[in-house]
């Protein structure tokens, strides 16, 4: 029997994520997946964190049980503000942190309190399709501008905050999901200064900032640190992405407070014994160390696929290759169709993100996602000589 509820119009707008709807075709063992952002599980430090959580318990009792503050455990957010003033110049405190359940609640909550419909946003071409479902729930004018090989183009950039009211600007400068460019240090001076003078809430996403092949890159735009700005972290790519903590940082007290209002309403606190797992890890562990065995897991892997498609791609088949982060992007032929080549591989048994997603209004793009992180490099040659044979019969 066909319902009669009545949704609002922002559920029919919020597009459903077509990673993870990939993700129920790839549960067949037999398909070779570069399509999930997936952290390979070999990173993950299953045996310290076991001895975390055990360790919490008897330390803290009955305290990783109970309701907790909003904003998160104190001493996380201490160690959070801690790192980020080792390496950077934002000089912050744990009062300018903000524990979150993954930075995908960050996104959800920045639309809730900042984003009327109709207003105007400016974002990536391509961007993380995480972000666009996010705020696309409460109906924005989206503004892409186009990413070039040092980041994106600041001079549309700067043309759209004098010709437009822009709301919000959201980026992911260091190895942007799903391109895995990397902003160059001009590129951010540039945004920096653009953003110094102005009322557009500059949302600054570091996701893979930690997960760089050579020395990472410490140079933030803002680092929540300008007059209305935030920053977005993440342990979903260092430590467990099925934890789900994530933290916001700025130190502007109206969007804070906003903020806090707003997940007090969504779901109280996060995970506070995750939180104290976390943070038990954290004060036990060498976590650099930890660091750099990821970096040099995801860089063989990285290096064997953009072997691989030199190989197997033709040469009329171009793509980025990236200095950290999960992901490279492919751009075929102009006359192709990426999400025509998505159905044929799928019955090649090989998955990848066809580029449509990840664009504003667009479709039969010819560009596409790769993730190296989550596959040996035997199954990365694999699947992409596969999904070569398929190109070179369409070209």
């Amino acid at each position: 029997m066909q319902s009669s509820i009545c949704l609002t119009s922002r559920s029919h707008n919020t597009p459903t994520s077509f990673v993870r709807e990939i993700l129920k075709v790839t549960q067949n063992k037999e398909v070779i997946s570069f399509a999930g952002g997936l952290p390979n599980p070999i990173s993950f430090p299953q045996d310290e964190l076991a001895n975390s959580m055990q360790e919490v318990v008897r330390k803290y009792g009955s305290n990783v049980f109970q309701y907790s503050t909003t904003q998160g455990l104190l001493e996380l957010r201490e160690w959070i503000a801690n790192r980020y003033n080792q390496f950077s110049s934002l000089d912050l405190t744990a009062g300018d942190i903000i524990i979150t359940s993954g930075s995908q609640q960050s996104l959800d909550l920045l639309g809730k309190i900042l984003i009327e419909k109709g207003d105007e946003i400016i974002l990536e071409e391509p961007a993380y399709l995480g972000a666009i479902q996010a705020f696309s729930q409460y109906e924005p004018t989206f503004l892409p501008v186009k990413l070039k090989d040092d980041g994106i183009d600041t001079e549309q950039v700067e043309e759209l905050l004098e010709s437009h009211s822009c709301k919000l600007a959201y980026v992911v400068p260091n190895f942007q999901n799903p391109t895995g460019i990397e902003y160059s240090l001009e590129v951010r001076k540039k945004l920096r200064s653009l953003f110094e003078c102005s009322d557009t809430v500059l949302v600054e996403d570091d996701p893979y900032g930690e997960l760089s092949f050579g020395d990472p890159v410490r140079e933030y735009i803002a680092g929540g640190c300008l007059p209305n700005s935030v920053l977005l972290g993440s342990f979903s790519k260092t430590l467990s992405p099925g934890i789900r903590l994530g933290f916001l940082i700025t130190k502007n007290q109206t969007i804070q407070n906003a903020f806090l209002k707003a997940k007090q309403a969504s779901d109280l606190h996060s995970n506070i014994f995750s939180q104290y797992m976390i943070y038990e890890y954290l004060s036990k562990h060498d976590f650099d160390k930890h660091i750099v065995k990821i970096r040099e897991l995801y860089q063989k892997q990285s290096a064997c696929m953009v072997r691989a498609m030199e190989h197997y791609f033709p040469k009329e088949v171009s793509f980025t290759k990236p200095n950290g982060g999960m992901f490279l992007w492919a751009t075929l032929p102009e006359h192709m169709s990426s999400m025509k080549l998505f159905d044929q591989a799928i019955l090649e048994k090989v998955a990848f993100v066809p580029g449509d997603p990840f664009y504003i209004n667009v479709q039969e793009t010819n560009t596409l996602r790769l993730n190296y992180t989550n596959s040996s490099e035997e199954i990365i040659i694999e699947g992409i000589k596969r999904i070569g044979k398929i190109i070179l019969k369409e070209i």
